[in-house]
């Protein structure tokens, strides 16, 4: 084997942690409530701290990148990643376990750009690097996509911390392999780096998540003082980078409605992809009772419609045009998220299934049509920019997703939960904060108050599943025709 091709091996096998990490935790919430003693609130900051640092950190980091070179970067960031899963796996608290969560999203977003910078200087034939990126995508899919079937199945035969745990040969091996087999590359010490603008961005993102979700729990002066230095620092941000003479982000180009409308999408595509799959998998485990792996392997249609839906939105895109195949997706999501919504999942598998892959690949249409509208509108000269929005929006999509159901999901389950009246006094904000915090409080109950307790915590959980669904069904309704309507009949291409 050529040199060139065990470093494609390299580039693969430290890539698949970082892919799979996103999404590994999604089948984890029951395991992971019970083993912390984890608020609802708590559980949405482990699962979407890492797409939103990530979100965040991925431009500058690919800076640094070319300011140090790919190598010195990866070395970096799969030392961090593997430090951080460590940490992770052993973890006492929610607060430990979302602070290392957040230095595995530092880590990732060094690896990310690293394994593509590789990729590039690697492979300097043009069907040689198509090929080799095609591997590097389809890892990166195909991780995120079965991540919850694999933290199912580590979850079942050992410790929750087994999901961080596993990070930690394969980053060993990766640090040995980079060290001792990738080339040395000259950096760019004159590099713009832009990593405060980069923080500043994080920080706003993280105070107004962190003041949406304080007030879906009551209502706070705090959560309105820390909501609006969020939004002042994310204006501020934005003002920067208009007037920068080297941006982290180039703002010019949102002017352009196509980009615009392709950055939405993208967004909204992953919030789907995400929240449905953390919905669903609480669903399985605390309404039906599935253990991890069998609600990893219930969900597995879903994941491989994903998978392969790449091939069929790209003959549909290239038959019938952007604008129809995007409001089409966008539609064909909103009707598969209502059919799921009043789908029973145990009653009627083979519907259930079907609606998923519907969904799977209603999803990946509308992803494909973002990443096509966003490409197709700008030059080649602006296509490394463009990227990088289109990237952004994808961490940030997943990151929003987890927030935007969760909360959804908390706010309904409180609103229709039924709390028994011979229920004490001091459990029923714990009953009424999430099925996984009434399943805690049971174990302190009589057997009779707790079988009570049991059934109307799964009865608001499922009412609440559905309600969010629907929400989320109505709204891509609303986006598809707002498609429709935003995107020309002829993509054109922004001028220099």
């Amino acid at each position: 084997m050529s040199r060139k091709w065990l470093i494609l091996a390299i580039i693969v096998l430290i890539y698949l942690p970082v892919s799979i990490d996103a999404t590994v935790l999604h089948v984890a919430t029951p395991t992971l409530s019970e083993s912390l003693g984890l608020s609802a609130n708590e559980m949405l900051w482990i699962i979407d701290i890492y797409s939103l640092v990530m979100a965040g950190l991925i431009l500058p980091m690919g800076a640094l990148g070319d300011r140090i070179g790919f190598k010195r970067l990866m070395l970096i960031g799969g030392l961090l990643f593997g430090l951080a899963s460590l940490a992770a796996a052993f973890s006492p608290t929610a607060l430990t376990l979302i602070a290392s969560r957040a230095l595995l999203a530092v880590g990732a977003a060094m690896i990310l750009p690293a394994t593509l910078s590789a990729v590039r200087n690697t492979f300097l034939d043009e069907k040689e690097r198509n090929f080799a990126l095609g591997i590097w995508a389809t890892v990166g899919g195909g991780g995120a996509a079965f991540g919850p079937l694999l933290g199912g199945f580590l979850l079942e035969h050992f410790h929750w911390g087994s999901v961080f745990l596993i990070n930690v040969p394969i980053m060993l091996a990766v640090l040995i392999m980079t060290a001792l087999i990738i080339p040395k590359q000259t950096g760019q010490p004159k590099q713009s780096l832009n990593l405060l603008q980069a923080l500043i961005l994080v920080v706003a993102i993280l105070s107004m998540i962190y003041a949406i979700k304080s007030v879906m729990h009551g209502f706070s002066i705090w959560s309105v003082l820390i909501f609006a230095v969020g939004l002042s620092l994310l204006v501020g941000f934005v003002r920067k980078q208009l007037i920068s003479d080297a941006p982290m982000i180039d703002i010019q180009l949102f002017r352009h409605p196509v980009i615009a409308t392709g950055v939405i999408m993208a967004i909204l595509s992953m919030m789907a992809l995400v929240g449905f799959e953390l919905l669903i998998s609480q669903e399985l485990q605390f309404v039906y009772q599935l253990s991890p792996l069998a609600a990893g392997a219930f969900i597995l249609p879903f994941m491989i419609a994903i998978s392969l839906g790449g091939p069929i939105a790209s003959l549909l895109v290239n038959r019938f045009g952007l604008r129809s195949v995007a409001s089409l997706g966008m539609l064909m999501s909103a009707i598969s998220l209502w059919g799921l919504a009043h789908t029973d999942f145990m009653d009627a598998q083979i519907s259930a299934w079907a609606w998923m892959v519907v969904l799977g690949l209603s999803v990946e249409i509308a992803l494909l049509s973002s990443t096509s509208a966003i490409m197709s509108s700008v030059p080649p000269s602006k296509a490394t920019a463009a990227g990088a929005i289109e990237g952004m929006a994808y961490e940030l999509g997943a990151g929003l997703g987890i927030a935007f159901f969760g909360l959804m999901l908390s706010w309904f389950y409180a609103n229709s939960i039924i709390i028994p009246n011979e229920l004490p006094h001091a459990f029923i904000e714990q009953v009424s904060g999430s099925i996984g915090e009434a399943m805690q409080v049971v174990k302190q109950l009589q057997p009779t108050l707790a079988e009570t307790v049991i059934d109307a915590a799964k009865q608001a959980f499922s009412q609440s599943h559905r309600s969010v669904l629907n929400v989320a069904a109505f709204l891509f309704l609303i986006l598809s025709i707002f498609i429709w309507f935003a995107l020309p009949k002829k993509v054109t291409v922004v001028e220099e």
